[in-house]
C-alpha cells in the first residue's frame, strides 16, 4: 500500500508541474519580429518599440524622445542636475544606480565580464564588447570622407570630427574646446590638480594613465621602441619619433615670424621667445629672468657656487657642461670647427666666428666715442681705455700702469734685463 501511496504522490506532483508549465506557456508572449519571449504583455509592448522605432516619451526641456518612461526620467536628471546615488567610498554622485554600480568596481576591483577568447576581464559589459572586436577584426563603420574603417561607432564619430573640425566639449574653467570627451577630462585635471594614477614603486602620481606607463619604464628599464636606422631604443614612442627626424631631416615645426624650422615642437616654443621677448623663468636670488629653464639652472650656480662638472684629466670643476666640453679639447687637441675659406680649425664655434671676420672684413664692434670699428669685442674694450684713461695692468716691480696686458709684458722685460745686467756686473766685480 505504501508503493501505491507513493505512486499517487508522484502522479500528483507530475500533474502539478505540468499544469504550471502549461500556465507559463499560456502566459508567454512571443515577439513576431525576433521571436524573443516575454512573461508579460507589457514587457513585449515595450520591447516591440525597438523594432517599430516608436518613442512616445519626449523631454519638455530639449525635445529628446525615448521609447521608455524610465529612460526619459533618467535623461531629465541631466537638466535638473540631480544625482541621487552616491558612492560610500569616495562620495562621488551619479544619476543612475547602474552608473554607481559600475563606478564601485573601481574600489572593489571587480571585473565580472570575461572574454571567452583570451580570458581578459572587464568591469563593464561595453568594455568587453569593444575588446572582442580585437579578436573578430570586424570594422563595420566607415568614414565617408577618407574611407577609414572602425570597429566602434563612437570611434568613427570621434574620427569624423577631424574632418568637420567640430569640438563639442568645452572646459568650464578656461573655455578651451575639445573634439573628444576623454581629452576634455584629461585637460580638466590641469585645473583640479587631480592625479589619479600613482606609481607602485615610488608613489609618484600622474594625471594620465599613459604618463604613468611611460614613467614605470624608469623602474623596469624597458625600452620597447627602437630606431630601425641606428638601433637606439626609447621608453616612449614620441621620443622615438623625434629621434627619427635626425635620420630623415624632417623639420615639421616652422616659425611664423622668421620661417625657421624645427624637428621638435618644444624647440619651436623656445625659439619663439626670441621674437616675443618672453622670459618665464625667474631667479629668486637676483630677479634676473631667462627664456630657458636650463639657462636659469646654469645661472643659479653663480649664487650657489655649485660646479657639478669636472675634468677627469686635470680635476678642474665647471658650472656648465658646455664649459667642460670646451675645456676637454685642451687635453684632446680636438678642433671640430673648421673655416671653409682657409681650412684653419678651432676648438670653439665662437673662435671660428671671430676668425671668419678676417675673410669677410666684418667689424661689428664700434666705439661710441670716435666711431672706430673692431672685429673683436676685446679689441674694442682695449681701445675704450684710450678715451677713459683706464690702465688696469700694473707692474709689481715699479708700480707703473698700462692699458693692455701685452704692454705690461713688454715693460716687465726691462726689469728682467736690468736684473740680468746687474747680476752679471756683480759677478764680474766679485771675480775681479
Amino acid at each position: 500500500s505504501d508503493a501505491v501511496h507513493t505512486g499517487h504522490i508522484e502522479t500528483f506532483s507530475t500533474s502539478r508541474e505540468q499544469q504550471q508549465e502549461d500556465h507559463r506557456a499560456n502566459r508567454s508572449h512571443h515577439c513576431p519580429h525576433c521571436e524573443e519571449i516575454f512573461p508579460f504583455l507589457s514587457k513585449l509592448k515595450i520591447h516591440q518599440k525597438i523594432h517599430t522605432g516608436e518613442k512616445p516619451y519626449s523631454c519638455s526641456d530639449c525635445g529628446g524622445r525615448f521609447s521608455r518612461r524610465s529612460h526619459l526620467k533618467r535623461h531629465q536628471q541631466i537638466h535638473t542636475g540631480e544625482k541621487p546615488y552616491s558612492c560610500s567610498d569616495c562620495e562621488k554622485c551619479f544619476t543612475t544606480s547602474s552608473d554607481l554600480t559600475v563606478h564601485q568596481r573601481i574600489h572593489t576591483g571587480e571585473k565580472p565580464f570575461s572574454c571567452s577568447d583570451c580570458g581578459g576581464r572587464f568591469s563593464q559589459l561595453s568594455s568587453l564588447k569593444k575588446h572582442q572586436h580585437i579578436h573578430t577584426g570586424e570594422k563595420s563603420y566607415f568614414c565617408s570622407e577618407c574611407g577609414k574603417s572602425f570597429s566602434l561607432l563612437d570611434t568613427l564619430k570621434a574620427h569624423e570630427r577631424i574632418h568637420t573640425g567640430e569640438k563639442p566639449y568645452s572646459c568650464s574653467d578656461c573655455g578651451k574646446r575639445f573634439s573628444q570627451q576623454s581629452n576634455l577630462k584629461k585637460h580638466q585635471r590641469l585645473h583640479t590638480g587631480e592625479k589619479p594614477y600613482s606609481c607602485s614603486d615610488c608613489e609618484k602620481s600622474f594625471s594620465q594613465l599613459d604618463k604613468l606607463n611611460s614613467h614605470q619604464r624608469i623602474h623596469t628599464g624597458e625600452k620597447p621602441y627602437f630606431c630601425s636606422d641606428c638601433g637606439n631604443c626609447f621608453t616612449q614612442i614620441d621620443t622615438l619619433k623625434c629621434h627619427q627626424r635626425i635620420h630623415t631631416g624632417e623639420k615639421p615645426y616652422s616659425c611664423s615670424d622668421c620661417g625657421e624650422s624645427f624637428s621638435q615642437h618644444s624647440s619651436l616654443k623656445k625659439h619663439k621667445r626670441i621674437h616675443t621677448g618672453e622670459k618665464p623663468y625667474l631667479c629668486s636670488e637676483c630677479g634676473t629672468r631667462f627664456s630657458l629653464q636650463d639657462s636659469l639652472k646654469s645661472h643659479q650656480r653663480i649664487h650657489t657656487g655649485e660646479k657639478p662638472y669636472f675634468c677627469s684629466d686635470c680635476g678642474k670643476d665647471f658650472s656648465r657642461h658646455s664649459s667642460l666640453k670646451k675645456h676637454q679639447r685642451i687635453h684632446t687637441g680636438e678642433k671640430p670647427y673648421s673655416c671653409f675659406e682657409c681650412g684653419k680649425s678651432f676648438t670653439t664655434s665662437s673662435a671660428l666666428t671671430v676668425h671668419r671676420r678676417v675673410h669677410t672684413g666684418e667689424k661689428p664692434y664700434s666705439c661710441s666715442d670716435c666711431g672706430g670699428s673692431y672685429s673683436r669685442l676685446g679689441n674694442l674694450q682695449t681701445h675704450h681705455r684710450i678715451h677713459t684713461g683706464e690702465k688696469p695692468y700694473f707692474c709689481s716691480d715699479c708700480g707703473k700702469c698700462f692699458t693692455t696686458s701685452s704692454a705690461l709684458t713688454v715693460h716687465q722685460k726691462t726689469h728682467t734685463e736690468e736684473k740680468h745686467t746687474n747680476g752679471f756686473t756683480q759677478a764680474k766685480t766679485f771675480a775681479d
